[in-house]
């Protein structure tokens, strides 16, 4: 069973199952495992930059005690998801607009190899899996479902690098562009926005199609270089999300 519960107005989500004489069981007992959903929040938004996070709270929403809870604030400091002030408490960190341009320069430099790669060895049943995410994508565009384009988004790049058998390449990229996702989670329900980025999915995978590395990396700098005018815009519109 899946329990929702609040924190600064925003769901987390818990684990529970019933165990030996019907005893509720909490699975998220470990700091890796707060630190996790936690995590995810506030990639997500649904912890909101700026929020207070009180440890006890925390503690208690999760059936656990407060070590796991502080064990886990500390290691979203050290990525930068909060801020933790010790006579004021820890705050969800605002995205910090300055790192934003090097975090899209590190990625365009790591998915440019990427995507030229997979352009070189791409099969045609690689094809068709990119083809595949994309119409997930046109889906959840036409549906105006955010929260799901951003996952086939996700799948996607994953799976270019894959495809170019480079996969710890995406693990580095997810950590690169932490700040990017919660500033792109802003732009996603932007008008024409989903449908702006299925198009620039599209050309990368047809510049792949045709085998054609470098106007696979020409569609992949293009795509990726679009965050930062949308975040300009961000800025004006949610002025207290960002630092």
């Amino acid at each position: 069973m899946t329990n929702t519960v609040k924190h600064g107005g925003s769901a987390l989500r818990h684990q529970t199952s019933d165990g030996p004489n019907g005893i509720r069981l909490r699975r998220v007992t470990t700091a890796a495992a707060i630190y996790q959903q936690l995590h995810a929040a506030i990639v997500s938004l649904a912890l909101k930059p700026g929020i207070s996070l009180q440890e006890k709270r925390i503690a208690e929403e999760f059936g656990v005690s407060r070590t796991p809870v502080r064990e886990a604030l500390l290691r979203l400091a050290e990525v930068g998801l909060v801020e933790i002030f010790p006579q004021s408490g820890t705050f969800v960190s605002r995205i910090p607009l300055s790192a934003i341009p090097e975090a899209v320069v590190i990625r365009k430099s790591l998915e440019r190899t990427t995507v030229e790669r997979a352009a070189q060895v791409a099969t045609a049943e690689d094809i068709a899996q990119l083809d595949s995410i994309i119409a997930r994508q046109r889906a959840h565009a036409s549906l105006g479902e955010a929260s799901h384009f951003y996952e086939q988004d996700e799948a996607f790049h994953e799976a270019i690098s894959a495809i170019a058998g480079y996969p710890g390449i995406w693990t580095l990229v997810k950590t690169v562009k932490l700040q990017i996702d919660r500033a792109r989670r802003l732009t996603l329900p932007v008008s024409g926005r989903m449908t702006t980025v299925t198009e620039e999915h599209e050309a990368i995978l047809d510049a792949i199609a045709a085998h054609d590395a470098d106007r696979a990396s020409a569609a992949m700098m293009h795509h990726l270089g679009a965050v930062i005018p949308d975040v300009e815009a961000l800025r004006q519109h949610h002025p207290g999300y960002f630092a």
